[in-house]
């Protein structure tokens, strides 16, 4: 089939160059018109725009419409055949809390999630919050959260309109189902809910986007009376909120990227001042948790690089006092600790594979629960009581749906609680999943986890789409995805590259994937594309290669080094500015990414770095893959004007003509349309362009 192929005229972007020197070097900058002045405006009120951005990122649209018009009834089969692998009226697990229990699900055909709870003695179901109700009408929503008050009288839910992520929480009163005159703007959207019922804390974020106070609530008093619980000045630093698994205490972690402070609120006593476990030092990271008359603090203190578990008493918290519990152990990072009245509950990885492991505090008793596939992905799911020998949990493969699981912590009983279902059918059996390695240029093997068809011929035909991110110690998990099926079924070998960058293989992986190490990321992506071709899974010019935000940086770096490798490239919400970003201090992300990335405005050496690598910076005159990439017009992570300044620097410097598509979502931000199904017409539309672009659509 005939290959998706770019037309004539491009859009014009028009170049209205704007100079600056930064240490010493003169930074020319043709489209930096395109970050609108007021953006912060534009966040709140997308309707603000300025009219030539608009102009220009319309333009694209309508230049992408075109462009990609040849596939637009495969676009329909993908969303069809997508669609059709989701059970539309799926619900989670019922989880028990005192009298009830509460769940959500979906209606046939409905875009977002209703909230319901059923009392556990017998009885009708309740709706406490109905998304597709409160999405009506609207052009994006997103429910963030729902939290039930401890005397299960109120209900808490933040939500967006916008894709701005500026959430705006309210109150219903469960009983009369009416919303009360509780309703704060420019919050992150969840709360923590003190024990009397009344009062709940919550984030404030600021003009720049920075979630950085804590203020408390009392339901059905004014807003102007909120009571600031802390503030913090560094815009470095972010704010968030949680609960204990006791209930006993609320906790405020401060965070950047490699530091963290957590503040203790005892909940049975609202207005008491936050309690300082540990005074931040750079570089040390610790999370908090309390149960059998102690906290449980998961840290990276002391050169635990994996992390460790130690405990404190609660009334003398500080570090001075902590004992080991759970020692460090190099290669076994501890991704998680949850705690019950009578376990602590790690949820772990070694050897690039997680696992869970049941330690009893009576006696330090532990045993692991095991998979035997080459590579899945486990989750801890949170439970709303404390003093229970049942964990929950879920399970899957890239071959299989996810389960799950409630586990008994003492007899070792596993009970299945609920099987992903597959609406059109699924057979495991048809597929295969390996998890094989790459060899880096510096000699580190790289995982790579893959799935095929039984009968896709190995011999180096096959097309294959290769995912990557590595940032910020996210793993990619080797889950079971149905939207990656569609692909799959059509021949393709679909790879995920756990690059550095992720903590794959511990903290030491992603540590020598960020600041200083940051091309080790792409050096990676660009080894397992080689390794793939090597072992017969396909060939230069077959692999289509996808991600987003920070792995949309990846992508824009990978096609300025070895473009060459690939037939298509996907960049979905793309860094791809990352010099001047990282230069933009009042940007939302920018103060607190410095640890990520370095910081280019005082030092000498990340800015060279970042500009030696940073993907607009460094476009050239030379031929590149054709190239889709997608943005969010209220995206406060990756601004919409990034990938805009990528693609209008492609068209003007490369050489070839190759497609160079950008659709910018006009009504959404960085996790694009929000409904469910919605959502599934991005995908579609990433997998035909996959498609198209090696003459296969």
């Amino acid at each position: 089939m005939q290959k998706l192929a770019s037309f004539k005229p491009t859009p014009a972007c028009q170049s209205r160059p704007s100079t600056r020197v930064v240490h010493g070097v003169e930074l020319v900058d043709d489209f930096a018109w395109l970050r609108a002045d007021n953006w912060q405006e534009v966040m709140r009120d997308p309707a603000s725009l300025p009219a030539d951005v608009r102009a220009y990122l319309e333009a694209e649209n309508a230049y992408a419409e075109r462009v990609l018009a040849p596939t637009e009834a495969l676009q329909e089969v993908l969303h069809t055949e997508i669609r059709g692998r989701i059970k539309e009226d799926d619900s989670t697990v019922p989880a028990a809390d005192g009298p009830y229990a509460y769940a959500s699900r979906y209606r046939d055909g409905g875009q977002h999630p209703i909230f319901v709870r059923t009392p556990r003695q017998g009885g009708d179901e309740a709706i406490l919050l109905d998304g597709d109700a409160l999405a009506a009408g609207k052009a994006y929503f997103r429910l963030a959260s729902a939290s039930h008050s401890p005397d299960h009288r109120f209900l808490a839910w933040g939500a967006d309109d916008k894709g701005s992520e500026f959430f705006t929480l309210h109150v219903r009163d469960i009983a009369a189902g009416t919303e009360l005159a509780d309703e704060i703007q420019e919050t992150t959207g969840g709360v923590a809910w003190a024990n009397d019922g009344k009062t709940f804390f919550y984030v404030h974020v600021d003009d720049n986007h920075r979630p950085s106070r804590v203020l408390s609530h009392v339901v059905g008093t004014p807003i102007a009376d909120d009571r600031i619980i802390y503030e913090e000045a560094d815009p470095g630093f972010f704010v968030g909120l949680s609960k204990t698994q006791s209930g006993r205490f609320i906790s405020i972690d401060v965070h950047d990227h490699e530091t963290s402070e957590v503040r203790l609120i005892d909940a049975d006593r609202p207005d008491s001042l936050p309690v300082l476990i540990a005074a931040r030092e750079t570089a040390v990271e610790y999370d908090v948790d309390h149960g059998d008359d102690r906290l449980f603090i998961r840290t990276n203190a002391k050169d635990a690089r994996d992390f460790s578990i130690v405990t404190a008493p609660v009334a003398a918290p500080g570090r001075e006092n902590w004992q080991d519990l759970v020692p460090h152990r190099p290669g076994v990072l501890i991704l998680g600790a949850t705690i019950y009245k009578r376990h602590l509950i790690r949820l772990e990885r070694a050897d690039g594979l997680p696992r869970i492991v049941i330690h009893r505090l009576a006696d330090g008793a532990e045993h692991v629960i095991a998979f035997d596939e080459e590579a899945y992905s486990l989750g801890l799911i949170p439970s709303y009581e404390f003093d229970t020998g049942s964990l929950r949990f879920s399970y899957s493969s890239m071959t299989t749906p996810a389960r799950v699981y409630d586990y008994d912590m003492e007899t070792r009983e596993r009970t299945l609680r609920k099987e992903q279902q597959v609406p059109s059918g699924h057979d495991s059996a048809r597929f295969v999943t390996r998890r094989i390695q790459a060899k880096a240029k510096d000699g580190e093997l790289v995982p790579i986890s893959l799935i095929h068809l039984k009968e896709t011929p190995i011999d180096g035909s096959a097309p294959l789409l290769l995912y990557g991110y590595g940032a910020y110690g996210i793993t990619i998990p080797a889950a079971f995805s149905v939207s990656i099926l569609s692909l799959v079924e059509r021949g393709f070998v679909y790879a995920v590259a756990h690059v550095r960058g992720g903590q794959d293989k511990g903290f030491d992986w992603y540590a020598n994937g960020r600041r200083e190490h940051k091309t080790n990321t792409f050096d990676d992506f660009v080894a397992a594309a080689e390794a793939l071709i090597t072992a017969g899974y396909t060939a230069k010019g077959r692999i289509v290669a996808q991600g987003g935000s920070a792995g949309g940086m990846l992508m824009g770096a990978i096609a300025n080094r070895a473009g060459d490798l690939f037939g298509g490239i996907i960049a979905e919400v793309p860094f791809v500015d990352v010099l001047t970003t990282m230069l933009d201090d009042t940007l939302p992300l920018t103060p607190p990414e410095w640890p990520e990335w370095g910081n280019p405005i005082t030092d000498t050496a990340a800015f060279e770095l970042i500009r030696a690598y940073s993907p607009v910076d460094n476009v050239e005159a030379k031929a590149y893959p054709p190239i889709l990439a997608l943005a969010g017009l209220t995206d406060p992570r990756v601004t919409y004007w990034e990938p805009a300044k990528w693609v209008a620097k492609l068209r003007k410097l490369k050489t070839d003509d190759n497609l160079v598509a950008l659709k910018t979502n006009m009504d959404a931000g960085h996790g694009g349309a929000s409904g469910r199904f919605d959502r599934l017409k991005e995908v579609a539309l990433t997998q035909a362009f996959a498609l198209g672009v090696l003459g296969m659509a």
